[in-house]
Parts: structure tokens; sequence; C-alpha cells
């Protein structure tokens, strides 16, 4: 977290990663129909290239340069490219309870990079908090049966995503325009989605006109929208609270399921989204150092 940063502005951008965690959570209902109907790949490459598209015209309207910090977006956009590709494919040799608990494991590679790629060690408070977040998660997803090479992948995926949040990080706090960095990421993603596609001779074809709309739905919202919102949040907040709120993706996954589903509520999986969510406030707790400060100044005495 920057200094100096309003308590409204903080509140602000913690309810647009709520927004975003919370559209993402609802995507594994809608796309779950829509898979019998176009292939994954296929349907990444549409989701992104639209998604790009429509900011496209939005950035050249404006006159912005779209080749603003490009080798930046190069790096967020295969990262985001070898988080869903993974995944999706994944997703065809594991089961959903196994891929959402390793996706989730991105908590953990948060301080595990932050440590030993960019030299940050995570504080106490922080390690906790992740350590409570993970307990929730895997009582939420009943953790892992056997590893298979879904497992792996997933795995695969969820340090892409962790490495995606924390590049992301690095590159909104150095003044990246969050307009153009979404639209080149998204371009990258799609059309890479799409070139993969034609080279593996996949269909192209979108069977019916629900599927459609699910596509321009997962364009507008997870990713014009969610994408651009997280940006902006990264610019104030730390990577370990992005993560940490975006770990609740799978809590609002299982509301939208219980909700608009209509599959039976579990006790357990509600005990899971307590514990995250309980992550959350102990990851605003304040650290040692911050409580020293604040005794030093209550009573006149410098801090050390």
């Amino acid at each position: 977290m920057l200094p100096n940063i309003s308590r409204k502005k903080l509140m602000l951008a913690d309810l647009g990663l709520f927004y975003a965690a919370a559209v993402w959570g609802a995507t594994f209902f809608m796309v779950k129909g829509a898979l019998a109907d176009v292939d994954p790949i296929v349907m990444v490459g549409y989701r992104f290239t639209l998604a790009g598209a429509i900011l496209l015209i939005y950035l050249l309207f404006k006159r912005q340069d779209i080749f603003e910090g490009i080798g930046r977006a190069m790096v967020l956009g295969l990262l985001l490219w070898f988080l869903y590709i993974p995944q999706t494919l994944g997703l065809k040799y594991t089961t959903a309870s196994n891929s959402g608990f390793i996706t989730g494991l991105f908590v953990a590679f948060i301080p595990l990079f932050l440590l030993t790629i960019f030299k940050k060690k995570p504080t106490r408070v922080e390690i906790i908090a992740s350590a409570v977040s993970l307990l929730g998660l895997w009582v939420l997803t009943g953790g892992m049966a056997d590893v298979n090479i879904g497992d792996i992948l997933t795995l695969a995926a969820a340090m892409t995503y962790a490495l995606h949040v924390l590049y992301s990080d690095k590159y909104m706090k150095a003044g990246m325009n969050p307009y153009i960095l979404a639209c080149q990421q998204f371009l990258i993603v799609g059309l890479l989605s799409l070139l993969a596609a034609l080279v593996i001779d996949l269909p192209f074809t979108v069977k019916t006109a629900v599927s459609v709309r699910v596509i321009i739905f997962l364009a507008l919202f997870p990713s014009l929208t969610a994408f651009i919102i997280q940006l902006l949040a990264q610019k104030i907040r730390s990577p370990l609270r992005v993560s940490l709120i975006f770990a609740l993706e799978p809590v609002f996954a299982a509301i939208f399921a219980w909700t608009l589903g209509d599959e039976v509520f579990v006790t357990r999986r509600a005990l899971g989204g307590l514990l995250i969510f309980t992550a959350l406030i102990i990851s605003g707790l304040p650290t040692t150092s911050i409580l020293k400060n604040r005794l030093s100044k209550k009573e006149g005495v410098p801090s050390i």
C-alpha cells in the first residue's frame, strides 16, 4: 500500500476487487453450459479479442498511444494466456473441486514469489492471513483427490496467476495506463488463442445463440470491466491484499451455484467462505511496526 492514500480510496479499491471476484465467480455458473457449444480455447479467443477490440476503439477515439509500454503488455499478456490455457486444458482431466483448490494456491505463491523474485519480505500478518485463506479454500473445495496431469496443468496456471498479479502490481505502481495495458494484453491473449485454435484445427463455430450471449457477457464484464478495475486497484493496494480478495472467487461461485444453479447448500463450504473472509480481516490488521509508530506518536517519543 502506498503512503497517504485516503481510507475512501482504499475502500473503493477493495469494492472494485470484490466486484471482480464476484463476476469471475459468476462465470463458472454461466460457462458450464456454454462449453457444450464452443471449444474452450476458441471461447477464450473470442472473449478476449472482443474485449480488446472494444477497448481499442475507445483508445483510438481518445487519441491514446496504443503501443505505449508494449513490452510490459507482452509480459502480462503471455502470463494471462498461460493462466487460461493450462487451466482450461486441466479441467478436461481433473475434477472441478481439484481445479478450484489448486488454482486458489496462487495465494500461497504470492508471498513466495514476492520473497524470491521481487526480494520483498511479507509481514507476519500477511503470512498468517494467507495461511487462513488457504485453510478456508481447502474447507470450501474439499481439498484434493488423486493427483493427475490435469492437476499439474492447473498448478502451472496457479503459479502464472500469482505472477500476473505481481507484475500487474509492479507495472501499475510504475505509472502505466491501465486502459492501454488492458487493451494490449486482451488482444495478445485473444489472438494467441485463436492462432492456437487454427494451428490445432479446432472448430470455430458457436452452436447456439445462448452461448454467443455468454461470450459477449464474458467480454464485457469478467474481461473488460473486472480486469481494468483490478489494474486501477493495484495502483494503491498490495498484491497480497489483492490475492486475498481474489481468493473469494470460489466463494462467489458457490453462492451463485446455490442461488441460481439449484445446488444444495453445504455448511462446510459456507464455513470455508467464512475463513476466507476472516483472512481478509486479518490482512487489514496493523503490523507490529505500525503499532509501535502509533504508540510513539501518542507518547511523543520518536520512533526508532
